[in-house]
């Protein structure tokens, strides 16, 4: 299939800038990939659709505050640092992206906070955008990363037109977020409360965890229209035994396991035995799932409305049909469904 195949109109009106006021009173479109019916529900009503030793799998990544500001040494130029993962801890080395990037060179120092309380020399280049700096930091790791929380921000998506509050930072990260590593929140789990979760336990829905620290990758533009070309950045995860073990009896027993989100979705993709268990593992994926494609582990799927001609959307589409899926979005936007990664769900059953 072609990118421009994955092109809709989007009314700007309809791109989420805050999240509801409760995480399961979002809305939820349901869509039967065998019949393809489709329901105007709310996330809380999930529960209708899964019974006793089903299994929700999620990812357990935590954001942390990635987006940070900083000055240009002499110039005092304004420079966005965006924190991308962390390459050597005890020598302070970051992978990062700058914003404009024209202006800063390998050499150059940043300045951030008030009173220049952390400063960072740029030591390569990576891409057009992308560096590897350098933090001059003498003091412990305990200190280093309290000094990071202060300086940064939450990480919203640039199509959130404001700035970030303190909500965010608790609103912009899962329920069950444990595992610090993300820079964008896997935002299929951003509608599950405590209550909730207490509800699906109570019901006899199992949860199994694993991880997958999101990255830029997930959301950096395809430029390729023949999507057999496209390269995903690897994105670090882990699948533990207990989860796998929790996904496989429900497998070897006939029951529903259903991911919560696209990031999770590729974890399973990225780790499974020839008989299509999931398999224990830890390691890094840049596994781009395009249709068509047979999915091995889950069958079904929990996911938001994502951006036009993205890897996530496209994931959408070879699990629930190229034209299921674009009909679904058709309706959506009809709708006014919110989409993105403060708007509302899709299931696809």
């Amino acid at each position: 299939m072609k990118l421009s195949q994955f092109k809709f109109d989007l009314p700007l009106n309809l791109i989420a800038q805050n999240p509801t006021k409760k995480r399961e009173d979002s809305r939820m479109l349901v869509v039967n990939r065998k019949t393809g019916n489709m329901e105007n529900k709310h996330f809380r009503d999930i529960l209708e659709y899964f019974d006793d030793k089903d299994v929700f799998v999620v990812n357990n990544t935590k954001v942390f505050a990635a987006r940070m500001y900083g000055r240009k040494e002499k110039t005092g130029a304004k420079i966005e640092v965006f924190l991308l993962r962390e390459l050597n801890g005890p020598k302070r080395l970051w992978d990062v992206i700058v914003d404009p990037a024209r202006k800063i060179r390998v050499g150059n120092k940043l300045y951030f906070g008030d009173d220049e309380e952390l400063v960072a020399e740029v030591i390569d280049n990576t891409t057009s955008r992308g560096r590897t700096i350098r933090f001059l930091w003498d003091d412990d790791d305990a200190s280093f990363k309290k000094m990071l929380e202060s300086l940064g921000e939450t990480p919203l998506p640039k199509y959130i037109k404001r700035t970030p509050d303190a909500e965010d930072k608790e609103r912009y990260q899962t329920v069950y977020a444990k595992y610090e590593g993300a820079v964008a929140a896997p935002t299929a789990g951003l509608h599950f409360s405590k209550e909730l979760i207490k509800r699906c336990e109570i019901k006899g829905i199992r949860f199994a965890e694993l991880t997958l620290h999101t990255g830029l990758s997930t959301f950096r533009p395809i430029e390729v229209e023949d999507l057999s070309k496209h390269k995903m950045d690897a994105e670090y995860f882990q699948i533990t035994e207990e989860a796998a073990a929790i996904v496989n009896k429900a497998k070897e027993t006939s029951h529903r396991v259903c991911s919560i989100g696209t990031t999770t979705m590729r974890a399973m993709e990225s780790s499974f035995t020839a008989q299509k268990f999931l398999k224990p593992t830890e390691g890094w994926t840049n596994h781009f799932i395009h249709p068509p494609y047979n999915f091995s582990v889950a069958d079904s799927l929990v996911t938001n409305f994502h951006l036009p001609k993205t890897s996530l959307l496209i994931m959408t589409c070879a699990f629930a049909g190229y034209d299921l899926t674009m009909e679904a979005y058709k309706k959506a936007i009809k709708d006014k469904y919110r989409f993105f990664s403060y708007g509302d769900s899709l299931l696809v059953i």
